[in-house]
């Protein structure tokens, strides 16, 4: 059960959020920063093989990111990601900063209505206060290749992307990650996104494994260069992962 508290950590801070920002680069000498707070919690876990148990005591998840987006050149988009971590369940207390990133997403490809995109960056693992268990990621050195992919349409104002990311971890597992997104734009202030997260780590040498599904849906309003995002996760699917589920609330500022 202790190694299950590991991996169910370990799971629930990795698929926490995207690393990677949107597939649609931004112009040059434009940016944006986007801060959000999230806030998850479990009473339940998903087995090794799926199926439910329950946990101990409840498990809470909660996070504070910062990720900033600039404008390099037209194709070239810089991106930088802080994280501020805080776990625990009957097994971990973790309390502290998570990994610090630092990437480039390079525009492939883009027509009027479609785009290709590939990001790769390096994070330096996260540095806090634990109880019982090595801090995730700290001390550790990770490398992320993603490719994204969108298409956007003008009436109605649409758009859907996905991303598939290969995460190398020293020190933990490897994981794959697959996000969706699909947007709608309700007038000129409104815009409502339904989002999918889904990652699998690597089997350990113990054949210990964790995979997560979670579904997000939010809307956000816009206030001239300043949006506000409010919205919902709740894990469906997974193994070795909690059953998350709670708000995320979000500040976006365009310069």
């Amino acid at each position: 059960m202790r190694a299950v508290g590991g991996l169910l950590i370990i799971a629930g801070l990795a698929s926490a959020s995207s690393a990677g920002a949107g597939a649609w680069s931004l112009p040059k000498g434009q940016g944006q920063a986007i801060l959000k707070y999230e806030d998850m919690r479990a009473d339940e876990a998903f087995g090794p093989v799926g199926g439910r148990f329950d946990l101990p005591v409840e498990r809470r998840d909660r996070s504070a990111s910062l990720l900033v987006e600039y404008g390099l050149t037209e194709r070239l988009t810089l991106q930088m990601k802080g994280e501020w971590q805080q776990g625990r369940d009957a097994y971990v207390d973790f309390d502290g900063r998570g990994p610090l990133e630092i990437g480039a997403r390079w525009q492939a490809y883009r027509d009027d209505d479609n785009v290709v995109a590939v990001y790769a960056g390096y994070a330096q693992g996260g540095a806090g206060r634990n109880a019982g268990y090595a801090a995730p990621g700290a001390g550790d050195s990770d490398w992320e290749v993603r490719l994204l992919g969108g298409r956007s349409w003008v009436q109605p104002r649409t758009f859907v992307e996905a991303q598939l990311a290969r995460r190398w971890r020293q020190g933990l597992p490897d994981e794959v990650r697959i996000d969706l997104t699909a947007g709608a734009h309700l007038g000129e202030n409104w815009m409502l996104m339904g989002q999918a997260f889904g990652g699998v780590t690597d089997k350990t040498p113990d054949g210990a494994s964790a995979g997560w599904l979670s579904f997000e849906g939010s809307a956000v309003r816009h206030f001239g260069d300043w949006s506000v995002q409010a919205g919902w996760r709740h894990a469906v699917a997974g193994h070795e992962t909690a059953v998350s589920r709670g708000p995320i609330i979000g500040l976006w500022r365009r310069f």
